[in-house]
């Protein structure tokens, strides 16, 4: 194959029936050309999102790479340590004494100052001003998903509960619309429609698949075997997901109620929480993998949430169990979210990619909006990067801002640091101008 005139021309892409798939590297597909380097592959961005804080005696981190202690709670990112950079003590001041839940997680990826009433106002966040300085090549620019139901209505606060439903903002008046059904939001990013529902993704690509198959050595086609096996994986099971809310569909008109507002299961959501954080995981892998899109967002459960947690022995509700979050059953709580998002920073550690891997290429945050949740205390945040950016991001630390002047653990600061690393140099972003040192 010629050499590429631009760095990811030299992609694979299979295409078939109104689908296209670009493929993992292939170093048959370079043969000749010049061995790329990190800045030839994109950089991807993602956020997963827990709410109601943590457990805080069991949320710490402390040494450098290899030499990393990591909490019980961490204890998932073990397999990461060099990847990864656990940051403490950053807030956003905007959302401090604001009042409790939407107060506090209204601007979270931006820091903008939020407004009370039937009016919502926030800051567009950073994810979306990523995307689009990045997602112009892409399909999607950017992939939201959730795993819990928006709320509808306002608090006894008198904040809106969109601000504890939605994290990622396209405007400051408008939160982007999230999907919380895995099968629509593969159908969204492999443009499934009409008759493609009931027409697998490889099966339209099968001819161009079998094609370059006979083009690429041994080992490239090994690793395309073991890349459309995951894929085909990932699609049986939103087509079993598919079915389920198939017939809740049908249950729903037939009691003339969205499903949507119904509750799990009847609502056509995956019953089992563990299925459905998994399977939203692996759609935004391959949607990175596949460059279907470079930034997505993913709550695993949003603030205020009533998820129940039976696989944990845990009897009440997120929120409720919130409320007690220094219990043995809240600190399992906060381990299952933070182990979905240690399962998505693994997928992507081993889809290599030239002589890394995806999550070398990406920043792959973990947050929530509270620190204590039977205080309610959001002035220090818990949160966790994984993935170095091609390199321009150092890894395998734990970065400490606990006791620094308020100025210098702004979170907003840490997001101009993260959007300068992806080319977006703002002047501000939120109510600040500074960068966050040491990052």
């Amino acid at each position: 194959m010629p050499a590429p005139n631009r760095p990811f021309s030299r992609r694979a892409v299979l295409k078939g029936a109104g689908c296209s798939m670009a493929l993992p590297w292939l170093e048959s597909v370079n043969a000749f050309g010049d061995t790329p380097g990190a800045s030839d592959f994109p950089k991807r961005f993602g956020v997963v999102f827990f709410g109601c804080g943590i457990h805080e005696d069991h949320w710490s981190a402390s040494g450098e790479g290899a030499d990393m202690v990591l909490s019980k709670t961490l204890e998932p990112l073990e397999a990461l340590k060099s990847k990864i950079n656990v940051v403490d003590g950053l807030y956003v001041p905007e959302l401090v004494g604001q009042g409790i839940h939407p107060g506090q997680t209204g601007s979270i990826l931006s820091g903008a100052p939020i407004t009370k009433g039937a009016l919502v106002h926030s800051g567009i966040s950073i994810d979306q001003v990523i995307a689009r300085e990045t997602g112009q090549d892409s399909p999607q620019q950017s992939v939201v998903l959730a795993c819990d139901q928006p709320m509808t209505g306002y608090h006894e606060t008198n904040f809106s509960l969109a601000y504890s439903s939605y994290i990622s903002w396209q405007t400051p008046e408008s939160p982007v619309p999230l999907e919380v059904y895995p099968s629509l939001a593969w159908d969204n990013l492999f443009d499934n429609r009409g008759s493609l529902l009931n027409l697998s993704v490889l099966d339209r690509v099968k001819d161009r698949a079998q094609d370059l198959s006979a083009k690429i050595g041994a080992a490239d086609r090994h690793k395309l075997d073991e890349f459309l096996t995951s894929v085909r994986d990932v699609e049986k099971r939103v087509e079993m997901a598919r079915a389920v809310k198939s017939d809740a569909d049908d249950a729903a008109k037939a009691s003339n109620t969205p499903a949507l507002m119904m509750e799990r299961p009847a609502s056509g959501l995956p019953e089992d929480l563990r299925e459905h954080t998994k399977l939203m995981c692996d759609i935004i892998a391959i949607a990175f993998q596949t460059n279907k899109t470079k930034v997505a967002t993913l709550i695993t459960t949003r603030d205020l949430s009533a998820m129940y947690y039976p696989f944990l022995d845990v009897k009440e509700g997120h929120h409720a169990a919130s409320h007690n979050n220094n219990s043995d059953g809240y600190e399992r709580i906060a381990r299952f979210h933070l182990s979905q998002y240690a399962y998505l920073a693994q997928k992507l550690e081993n889809m290599k990619e030239g002589d890394g891997t995806v999550l070398d290429n990406s920043c792959l945050m973990f947050l929530s909006n509270m620190w204590i949740g039977r205080k309610h205390d959001n002035t220090r945040l818990p949160l966790v990067l994984a993935g170095g950016l091609g390199g321009a991001l150092k890894t395998g630390r734990t970065l400490n801002y606990v006791g620094q002047p308020d100025e210098k653990r702004r979170l907003q600061s840490l997001y101009l640091s993260l959007m300068d690393r992806y080319g977006v140099k703002l002047d501000q972003f939120g109510e600040t101008s500074n960068r966050l040192e040491g990052i």
